[in-house]
């Protein structure tokens, strides 16, 4: 299955995505693999992660992961980070990566999970976690407690 995805000529990116969903993954790899991006998103300190279970509603993908870097350096590190701990754990290298060079929203698509790294007003801009509401959210316990009991 191939979808295409171009946003509004107002919107703040020229995003094409077009991405494929990985037929032979299970259900359960997809999930590993969503926390998976979560943690590395967490260790370059990505804040408000979101993890939804979008494959009841979308043929798209199985998961989103949604995070937000506070500059452009961080959210270009979150995505380098969640590259790196993915081939390293998984040996699977990204089908596509767009927004790298400008980062404002890198998208990292896995076939059956896809990662959003969103500058903050990229992210409200967008608002995926409000069009894909109805999709169940994951909890993910982030390292905050940890970061903050060590300061």
């Amino acid at each position: 299955m191939t979808n295409s995805f171009t946003p509004q000529p107002s919107a703040p990116t020229n995003l094409t995505l077009t991405t494929t969903k990985v037929a032979n993954a299970l259900p359960d790899d997809s999930y590993q693999l969503a926390l998976t991006i979560a943690e590395a998103a967490d260790d370059r300190k990505g804040r408000d992660i979101v993890i939804l279970n979008v494959a009841e509603v979308s043929y798209i993908t199985d998961y989103f992961v949604i995070v937000s870097g506070f500059s452009h350096v961080q959210v270009k590190a979150i995505a380098r980070s969640i590259e790196d701990k993915v081939q390293t754990q998984w040996q699977r290298p990204p089908l596509q990566l767009e927004g790298q060079a400008e980062g404002s929203w890198v998208l990292i698509d896995y076939g059956d999970v896809i990662a959003h790294i969103f500058m903050p007003q990229e992210r409200e801009f967008y608002n995926l976690e409000a069009f894909w509401g109805h999709a169940e959210r994951i909890p993910f316990t982030v390292s905050q407690l940890t970061r903050d009991s060590v300061q």
